[in-house]
């Protein structure tokens, strides 16, 4: 399996912010999405932001507030959340989708364990 790890979830108060980082291991080749969901309870599990092919995506709940960013090199993906409301309180998970062209492509998705988003004065 594909180990994910994440970082950077914590407390913030409304207004304030955090950065969330997720690492896939260098090893892992063909990555073509790293985004980040969010789970809050009692709800389902939602596509926060993304990276895809050098494009972006943010959920509407999050645009001008959430920048997301990659490195290919690294194989890593942040997550810059400003501005936090309570609402953004969830547990945040990385996503990473590998795609493998070969006779027939192949895709892949592998998850990080959660990290929890607490936004709370």
């Amino acid at each position: 399996q594909v180990e994910l790890a994440e970082s950077g979830g914590g407390l913030a108060p409304p207004g304030g912010s955090l950065r969330l980082s997720c690492a896939a291991p260098k090893s892992v080749r063909s990555i073509y999405t790293m985004g980040w969901y969010r789970q809050a309870p009692g709800k389902q599990r939602e596509q926060v932001a993304a990276v895809t092919a050098g494009n972006t995506d943010y959920a509407d709940s999050v645009k001008g507030r959430f920048t997301i960013s990659r490195d290919y090199t690294e194989n890593t993906v942040d997550l810059q959340m400003n501005s936090l409301k309570p609402e953004d309180t969830a547990v945040y998970y990385c996503h990473v989708r590998v795609v493998v062209h070969g006779e027939l492509m192949q895709s892949f998705d592998y998850w990080g364990q959660g990290t929890q988003v607490t936004v709370s004065s």
